[in-house]
């Protein structure tokens, strides 16, 4: 191993052994980061036990691709949380650890629901966070078409419809009397709305306008509200 590899190791080791925090997460400001620092910020503040050591990875600048993170996480990729109640358990992909974090440390299922005990609410839960998987890609193809200099209409029109069609259905939801997008009644806000919240939170970068979805509008100022997840949108900032 190289030298420099080495000393970059131990390190990292001497750090992470100095804190007492039982979390560490390794991100970035992108989607899939904040959608975990959002999480982790409403656990802070909902259970005096939660906390965590912050590790910025720039992936500007190509740090998720060094040999000490690989060793975290051989895909290269962020966020990362080790847990180090559990081991030093590593869970990449970000939904992976939303669901990850609820299991474990949402011992009250504030922001979930507990799979033998609310089923449906669990699976309403599932779908929603599936759901941001067709929105997420469709969203960042739109943004891709509109940012080449070579435009391909017709392209350009797919996504944009897709991306319309996947808005629909989120206001579909929502105008049905309700804040959040899973729980009885008005709902709760869980890591349902934490998996969406990211591509609706940036989707002016895709020059998608929320004018004419409003309760998806009203949703989001909603979360933007909360002192915890407004700081979790910000976190990771390069």
């Amino acid at each position: 191993m190289h030298l420099t590899h080495l000393l970059l190791l131990l390190l990292f080791s001497q750090l992470t052994s100095m804190s007492n925090k039982p979390l560490i997460l390794y991100t970035f400001w992108t989607n899939n980061g904040v959608k975990v620092s959002t999480f982790l910020e409403e656990l802070k503040g909902a259970y005096s036990s939660i906390d965590y050591d912050l590790k910025s990875i720039d992936i500007s600048k190509g740090a998720q691709k060094e040999p000490w993170y690989l060793k975290i996480n051989p895909k290269g990729k962020i966020p990362v949380l080790v847990d180090r109640t559990r081991n030093d358990y590593v869970v990449p992909e970000s939904g992976a650890i939303l669901l990850y974090l609820q299991q474990h440390h949402d011992k009250d299922n504030k922001f979930g629901w507990d799979p033998k005990v609310n089923p449906n609410e669990y699976n309403e839960a599932i779908q929603w966070m599936f759901f941001a998987y067709d929105l997420g890609p469709m969203q960042n193809e739109l943004q891709h078409s509109r940012s080449i200099p070579e435009k391909i209409p017709h392209v350009e029109k797919r996504y944009l419809d897709q991306t319309n069609r996947l808005y629909g259905e989120l206001e579909a939801r929502l105008s049905q009397d309700r804040d959040w997008l899973v729980g009885s009644g008005r709902g709760k806000y869980s890591i349902a709305d934490m998996t969406v919240l990211p591509w609706v939170h940036f989707s002016s970068y895709s020059g998608v306008g929320l004018d004419g979805w409003l309760n998806v509008k009203q949703w989001l100022e909603r979360i933007r509200s909360r002192p915890a997840s407004a700081a979790g949108l910000n976190i990771g900032l390069p």
